[in-house]
């Protein structure tokens, strides 16, 4: 590569297809779905390098901690993350960020990608970046096209223009999603591919590209650009700002009218990892076509995904084929692997019943680590807390709870009232009903502890917080 390129890495989205393992509050990006790190991670390696300046990263407010937890403390320490006040799809995201970047080097190439796709090989995909910056430089809206290996009626599509034999290649058009049929007809064709949602351009000419064909944007997208603020190491697009920007896709604004559009095609592996569909063919299958994960074990199974999130749940499958089935601690799905598209339809159903696994995740991310619920009943509950090394709660206070800490792993500098305490393994501390109190982890290793509560009301919303060490209200 000539130049340094600026990744932009979208981080929102809900990853329905992939309930119950990715939920509103916990979306796939940040699972570990195929390896030992996550989808956000992953993507974070592949674009680090000294052929890449530092990440920026457009998430929205309740991931910004998860983001911040996952990038780690490596070179991503320099990576820019900016906060959207509200989801608006991607052109406003893509648009914040080119303007973002316009004020520091107006020449920059820009490489927008979403943060959960599967793209194993990173030096193949990096070279086939590398052979579009040339024409990203010139004033090209570069896409990046995936070598097809099944007629797949989940992912859109692009026509090459056949006019020109060597890549990039210019685009006829874009494909959306189609049936069964006319995928085996484009597929047979050997003029298309996926289309992977990946682009590469410069900041000038995506600018120019809004200019022309959503010049509405530019003005509300600017005002929240330059009118955001810092907050800890985040930066916040401003809210009144952004509330009048235009919900709409970057393809939908830009890439659907622009006519200097072209595909550099590449022949490595792929996915999106839309359904679970995906994540079965992209894992180490047995042969007789079956993917096991967690605690899970098939009898006389065929092309089936058995997966279990839980140490406690043993997952047994008998006889099944082509099915998915997915334990977590409080939902299960088991699903016709031909129907993984539809998954979708099962988190409406149970949002519409009000069933708060549709959107909440039994894993409960904080900036200082994470809590999940062992127990609950009437008048208590019982939680597992995590604290990260240097974690810190708020200091804060209950109306309608005690609590009783027993701690079963490192130490918490505990706070009750006036006095504070270390509290190690296998000792406890008790909060009574109203007195100020906090924890923290001044040790090097994660705190483990045991919370009880007792009460009248658990919610988590009956907290009253005197000091934030995140800036959270």
């Amino acid at each position: 590569m000539s130049k340094k390129i600026y990744p932009v890495i979208l981080c929102g989205g809900s990853g329905t297809r992939l309930w119950p393992l990715s939920r509103k509050s916990y979306p796939k990006q940040f699972a570990q779905l195929t390896g030992v790190n996550s989808l956000f991670q992953a993507t974070i390696a592949r674009l680090t390098g000294p052929n890449f300046a530092a990440p920026l990263i457009i998430t929205g407010n309740d991931f910004r901690f998860i983001v911040t937890e996952q990038l780690g403390n490596k070179e991503n320490t320099d990576a820019t993350i900016l906060i959207e006040p509200d989801g608006r799809n991607t052109a406003p995201a893509v648009l914040a960020a080119a303007l973002w970047l316009q004020k520091t080097d107006p020449n920059a190439l820009m490489l927008l990608s979403p943060s959960d796709h599967v793209i194993p090989d990173s030096e193949t995909f990096n070279d086939t970046v590398s052979a579009g910056t040339e024409a990203a430089a010139s004033g090209e809206l570069l896409t990046f096209g995936i070598k097809p290996d099944r007629a797949e009626t989940g992912y859109g599509w692009l026509e090459l223009d056949q006019n020109n034999t060597d890549a990039p290649f210019k685009l006829s058009r874009f494909k959306e999603k189609p049936d069964q049929r006319y995928a085996e007809i484009m597929f047979a064709s050997g003029t298309h591919l996926w289309n992977a949602g990946i682009f590469l351009f410069s900041v000038q000419a995506i600018l120019d590209a809004f200019a022309q064909h959503k010049p509405d944007m530019i003005a509300p997208v600017k005002n929240a650009v330059e009118l955001s603020t810092p907050d800890l190491n985040f930066v916040r697009l401003d809210k009144n700002a952004w509330s009048q920007v235009e919900s709409i896709s970057i393809d939908y604004a830009i890439m659907e009218r622009a006519n200097n559009i072209s595909v550099m095609p590449y022949n490595g592996r792929w996915s999106d990892l839309g359904g679970w569909d995906a994540v079965w063919r992209e894992a180490e299958q047995d042969d007789r076509g079956v993917v096991l994960t967690g605690r899970a074990t098939a009898l006389d199974c065929d092309n089936t995904l058995l997966r279990s999130e839980s140490d406690a749940q043993e997952l047994v499958g008998l006889g099944l084929k082509d099915t998915i089935v997915v334990s977590m601690p409080d939902a299960v799905l088991v699903a016709d692997a031909d129907r993984a598209q539809d998954v979708k339809d099962v988190v409406s159903v149970l949002k519409a019943k009000g069933a708060p696994q549709s959107h909440t995740f039994p894993r409960d991310h904080r900036p200082w680590g994470w809590f999940e619920t062992l127990a609950l009943s009437d008048r208590f509950q019982v939680k597992q807390i995590v604290v990260n090394p240097g974690g810190i709660l708020s200091l804060q206070s209950h109306m309608h709870r005690s609590e009783h800490w027993v701690v079963v792993s490192g130490t918490a500098r505990v706070t009750i009232g006036e006095k504070q305490q270390l509290v190690t393994e296998n000792q406890s501390v008790y909060i009574p009903l109203g007195e100020t109190h906090r924890m923290e982890n001044p040790g090097k290793f994660p705190m483990v502890l045991i919370e009880v509560q007792t009460g009248a009301y658990l919610g988590e919303d009956d907290i009253v917080r005197y000091e934030d060490a995140y800036a959270r209200d």
